[in-house]
């Protein structure tokens, strides 16, 4: 009887530790598995298109660009903001340019650009300041916060997507027509902004008033 129980609790222990190591194995895959900002730039640094084949290279955009429609906002931004996503992106031709950003633009992105057609222009223009303002928080926040390695630090000092006059442009015109005008490597530029304009509009803090510094 009592080396029944032993064997019994033996059993039990070892069915425990089983569950236990599995749930740790689990845990282990799929924190490796989850794609961040980080490890999206980590790769465009290793990623050489001049060096791919043809279908290597289409094989290569398309893993990019499903990495990035899976990172959760803030992280997209950021991967956004990386100095790799621009030497990428220039090493690209026209359609790999084209095909690209089609294939990452966010969910409602061109309902974003509808309405903000409809927005009167006062409206335009703080839903461009609040974006603005939005990625230049972010860039101090990675400056200040990222480790010195950290590849996210690389275009913390890049110019802003648009200078003054074309965010006058962009008012008058609206954006749904600036942005079918634009080239392939001026979206690719505008991305950031247009995407911290969409969270934006989606969240309703354009029409709850202005922000307060």
């Amino acid at each position: 009887m009592l080396n029944h129980r032993r064997r019994t609790l033996v059993y039990a222990g070892g069915g425990l530790l089983g569950v236990w190591l599995l749930a740790g194995a689990g845990f282990l895959i799929s924190n490796h598995a989850k794609v961040t900002a980080e490890k999206v730039v980590r790769q465009l640094q290793a990623t050489d298109l001049a060096a791919l084949s043809a279908a290597s290279r289409a094989e290569a955009l398309e893993d990019l660009a499903l990495k990035m429609n899976a990172l959760p906002y803030e992280e997209r931004r950021q991967a956004r903001m990386s100095g790799e996503w621009d030497r990428l992106f220039a090493a690209m031709s026209e359609s790999e340019k084209s095909g690209f950003i089609e294939a990452t633009m966010p969910t409602g992105f061109k309902q974003m650009l509808v309405a903000f057609e409809q927005l009167p222009e006062d409206k335009r223009r703080r839903a461009i300041n609040d974006a603005m303002r939005g990625l230049r928080k972010s860039r101090e926040e990675i400056a200040s916060e990222a480790p010195p390695d950290n590849p996210l630090r690389l275009s913390t000092n890049r110019p802003p997507p648009l200078s003054e006059e074309l965010q006058q442009k962009v008012v008058k015109i609206g954006l749904k027509t600036f942005y079918s005008d634009s080239s392939a490597q001026s979206k690719a530029e505008l991305a950031p902004l247009l995407e911290e304009m969409q969270r934006g509009m989606e969240s309703g803090a354009l029409f709850r008033g202005p922000r307060r510094e």
